[in-house]
């Protein structure tokens, strides 16, 4: 089975992080950018956060042009994207925006140490799967994915979610709007947080793009596998 598209959008601060040392949801870029980050999304199967990212910022994670909505739903394609969350459940708001804005395709991937009664809850509104015990199987989640006939993800992170994927090797591509901002702080979210890679096993990129949106680059790479 062929494996999804997948590409990681984000935007940091030239030092590198996603947010400041508060961890809140935080304005990085300008509205050029959010436009471009409209029409990736719209141009997606499917929308994938880590469990932190839905526990802090409960995004919508929508399309927010009504043309780009059109054009989807002129094409056969539901209004928006699917919703991905990966990871645990415990901060995910059953009344919050991720599981209730907008008619979207929920999918939630998670672990046996869980609370099995949320999941039960859970999947009155949303897929949800449950695959490895302490940590969730990303390669089995990228299978089911692909079962599923999902064939362009866009990944949004956070850090975490953003260094599994890429140390996994699922990522093809990388896109990131450095805004003209500087937050410091050793607790800050950066691009890719985990557990890190020694230098000999860095991942390599290779630039396939560059633009300025006022005052924010968007830098564009492919990875090599």
């Amino acid at each position: 089975m062929k494996k999804p598209f997948i590409f990681i959008n984000s935007a940091m601060s030239l030092d590198g992080k996603l947010s400041t040392c508060e961890r809140k949801q935080v304005k990085i870029s300008n509205t050029e950018d959010f436009e471009r980050v409209d029409r990736l999304r719209a141009g997606a199967d499917a929308i994938m956060v880590g469990s932190n990212t839905v526990a802090i910022d409960d995004p919508k994670l929508v399309v927010k042009s009504g043309e780009l909505r059109k054009q989807r739903t002129a094409k056969g394609l539901p209004e928006n994207p699917a919703k991905i969350m990966v990871g645990s459940i415990k901060r995910i708001r059953m009344d919050g925006d991720f599981l209730n804005y907008a008619n979207s395709e929920k999918i939630i991937f998670t672990t046996e140490k869980e609370d099995k009664t949320k999941i039960a809850a859970l999947r009155k509104n949303a897929k949800v799967y449950v695959l490895g015990k302490e940590k969730t199987n990303i390669n089995e989640m990228i299978d089911v994915l692909a079962g599923l006939g999902f064939k362009r993800i866009m990944v949004e992170g956070g850090g975490t979610l953003n260094y599994e994927m890429l140390e996994s090797g699922l990522v093809d591509e990388i896109y990131v709007a450095i805004g003209p901002k500087i937050f410091g702080g050793k607790d800050a979210p950066t691009l890719a947080d985990g557990e890190g890679l020694p230098y000999e096993k860095a991942i390599k990129l290779e630039p396939i793009g560059m633009e300025k949106l006022g005052d924010v680059y968007v830098l564009k790479y492919k990875i090599l596998k």
